[in-house]
């Protein structure tokens, strides 16, 4: 059985050879690639593919939402996160998003070949680095901890987060979810009073360290 792989990942260099790798190995074909997480989501629908690999941090929604838009739509699709990221807040959310593993792209191409074979047995795979990270914090309690955007923010309101972090006017921001301007204008007050910051600035630096963007 071939596994039908959709990358999703915004630089085109990291697409095209790891496209090339995957290919090389038996019964694997990369079906679609994606720059942004809008796309992935897109694609995921239109190609059905068995595993989905997906940037963590990408322009326009984030590989975590992204995840959840696809595993809404496709729910027996594999996901495994990739990112250079092995800050906890990425693999607990990436993980809660329904994902089955998390790798960071300095791994060596072996491992993402392993992650792939795992997850396609509904196991989870998780890079040898961040299984310490993740039960070095569950040991710590950190999991009780302070309030991330992910506990803080609905789903939407986390997506319409990213967008005007990332400088798109209300106007744009609508027309790219699908909403009215009014019904935007809404969602970023309650994220405005949710999170009590008033101001761009404040909104965008939030984004940036809660991980819903990397700008």
């Amino acid at each position: 059985m071939t596994i039908k792989i959709l990358l999703a990942d915004d630089h085109r260099m990291v697409r095209q050879g790891l496209k090339l790798l995957l290919e090389r190995q038996p019964h694997m074909k990369v079906v679609a690639e994606a720059e942004d997480g809008l796309a992935a989501v897109r694609l995921a629908k239109e190609h059905g593919p068995q595993v989905a690999i997906i940037d963590v941090s990408m322009p326009g929604l984030n590989g975590i939402e992204a995840a959840r838009k696809i595993l809404a739509h496709r729910p027996g699709t594999k996901v495994i996160g990739l990112s250079m990221y092995s800050d906890r807040r990425y693999v607990i959310e990436m993980l809660r998003s329904g994902a089955l593993g998390y790798i960071l792209k300095e791994s060596a191409f072996d491992e993402l070949v392993q992650a792939i074979a795992t997850v396609m047995e509904n196991q989870t795979y998780l890079s040898g680095r961040i299984a310490d990270v993740i039960i070095k914090d569950y040991i710590k309690g950190v999991e009780g901890g302070r309030a991330s955007a992910f506990t803080k923010l609905s789903n939407r309101e986390r997506e319409v987060l990213q967008q005007l972090a990332e400088g798109r006017s209300t106007k744009q921001i609508a027309a790219q979810m699908n909403l009215s301007i009014k019904t935007v204008e809404t969602y970023r007050k309650k994220i405005m009073d949710k999170l009590n910051l008033y101001s761009l600035a404040e909104l965008t630096k939030y984004a940036i360290r809660e991980g819903i963007t990397s700008l």
